[in-house]
């Protein structure tokens, strides 16, 4: 199915492969001690408060800026199919969901970063910012699987 223009301008896309096995890349995403040694931006650090990691889970975290901002976060797991794919519904301001496909390729895994907002204008709004960001994320995943500090 090809996504239409209204989906293109609601979303914003990154991709890269990382050199580990979809396994490992899905158990970084998994297991809450390590996801929170790479979840955000660069600079940032998070803490978990609810992590239910299955289908229909809650997970509330906070997120903490260099500048001293707190940010609360509000999530659902909406989909987990292991090795593969999951989606994150984020339920607090700015509503989206955020897709992560995970495929073999080069002898690593091709993540596939997904962040579609409810509206255009809201993607448009917060792309110049989220996209620059959703790329520090996979770089700071990078080195997790690297067993380097983020």
């Amino acid at each position: 199915m090809t996504p239409s223009s209204e989906d293109n301008l609601r979303a914003v896309s990154t991709a890269r492969v990382l050199q580990a096995a979809p396994e490992a890349v899905f158990q970084a995403i998994a297991d809450p001690t390590s996801l929170a040694r790479w979840w955000g931006p660069a600079g940032f650090r998070t803490t978990f408060h609810r992590f239910e990691f299955r289908e229909g889970g809650h997970w509330a975290h906070t997120m903490h800026g260099p500048d001293g901002s707190d940010y609360a976060n509000e999530c659902r797991f909406a989909q987990i199919v292991p090795h593969q794919r999951v989606v994150i519904a984020h339920l607090s301001a700015p509503r989206f969901q955020l897709t992560i496909t995970l495929a073999p390729q080069d002898g690593g895994t091709r993540v596939h970063w997904h962040q579609a907002f409810e509206d255009a204008e809201t993607c448009a709004r917060l792309a110049p910012m989220c996209a620059p960001c959703n790329e520090q994320n996979l770089d700071r995943l990078a080195a997790v699987l690297a067993g380097r500090s983020p």
